[in-house]
């Protein structure tokens, strides 16, 4: 009998079938597997099957021989275990810089790391419909692009771009190309933002990704690196809110004891925790004074209160004032 064309690829669609189809409460018989392969132009024997277990079991996949009334075997352990699988849709679905349409492709591609029956586990999980989440359908390319212009040390130059209230795009600079070195991709306040040198401003500046179109790399090496080797990106990110600029500067602040959690989640375990009295407690943080910063801290209320410098107080009360003077009732003639 002649072989099938597909004889030759047997142990790569017996690797197949039992990643996708088997786990530790869906094992697979031999007989079940001989049927699985014939249904992809297959033939196999149960002897040449055992040998192509041990094969894979040398390979590296972990398969699992189970013995209740049949005999069955499955893949046990995995590159990624279903709770991992979990963690990456979630973080998918929360990540406002991928689109809709691209969001529901790599949760797809997602699901197929784990069985088919813990991809329908992976499928409830999937609650993308109506979160807010990019318009941008390049930034998933955008990220790849800028990512090699850093790994080749080249400059970049991209257009950028802000929504109008018709929600259509318009360009900044009136659509002439923005020119930098980019140093570093970052995360904040769940946006991609592009850290880059700016040779002409001779300042390190920061661009929202999901507005940038049109990316191309230079030949021009970047400028600017020498500031990035001074950066501790991760405390960098601590200072800056929302990537807001402003003047970084120390601040000293009094909160009530019961929001020491807050602190220690956007500022990290480091910071240095004072006692003040029985109900509060005082931090000094080097941060950037931007209205994010002062926006942060209004959504305390009156359980925190800026203690110096002097400067800040001023811009914090400016910013109150504006405010109250915004919902103040209407004067009466």
């Amino acid at each position: 009998m002649p072989k099938s064309p597909n004889q030759k690829l047997k142990l790569l669609y017996l690797m197949e079938i039992l990643l996708q189809q088997t786990d530790e409460r869906h094992p697979m018989t031999v007989p079940e597997m001989i049927a699985q392969l014939a249904q992809r132009g297959v033939s196999a024997e149960r002897k040449s099957i055992y040998g192509d277990l041990e094969a894979l079991r040398t390979f590296g996949i972990d398969i699992v021989q189970t013995k209740t009334k049949t005999t069955g075997y499955y893949v046990g352990s995995r590159a990624f275990e279903t709770p991992e699988l979990k963690l990456l849709v979630d973080s998918v679905q929360s990540s406002k810089f991928i689109t809709h349409k691209k969001t529901l492709a790599l949760i797809k591609k997602i699901e197929s790391l784990a069985s088919i029956y813990d991809a329908q586990l992976l499928q409830r999980q999937v609650y993308v419909h109506g979160r807010v989440k990019s318009m941008n359908e390049s930034v998933y390319y955008n990220v790849d692009e800028i990512s090699d212009a850093i790994s080749r040390d080249r400059q970049i130059r991209f257009h950028y771009f802000e929504y109008t209230i018709s929600k259509q795009r318009r360009y900044r600079k009136a659509g002439a190309y923005y020119v930098v070195s980019p140093l570093a991709l970052m995360w904040d306040n769940e946006n991609y933002y592009l850290l880059a040198w700016d040779a002409e401003a001779e300042l390190r500046k920061h661009y929202r990704v999901d507005k940038m179109t049109d990316i191309s790399a230079l030949e021009a090496p970047r400028v600017g690196t020498e500031d990035l080797s001074k950066l501790d990106l991760s405390a960098y990110s601590k200072k800056v809110f929302s990537m807001f600029s402003g003047e970084e500067q120390t601040v000293r602040l009094r909160f009530a004891n019961h929001l020491v959690g807050a602190v220690l989640d956007r500022f990290g375990k480091d910071v240095i925790v004072v006692a003040d009295g029985p109900a509060h407690f005082t931090v000094a943080l080097n941060v950037v004074t931007s209205p994010k910063f002062y926006a942060w801290l209004f959504g305390f209320g009156t359980e925190v209160e800026i203690l110096s410098p002097p400067s800040a107080r001023l811009e914090m009360q400016n910013m109150l004032a504006a405010a109250a003077d915004l919902y103040a009732p209407p004067r009466r003639q």
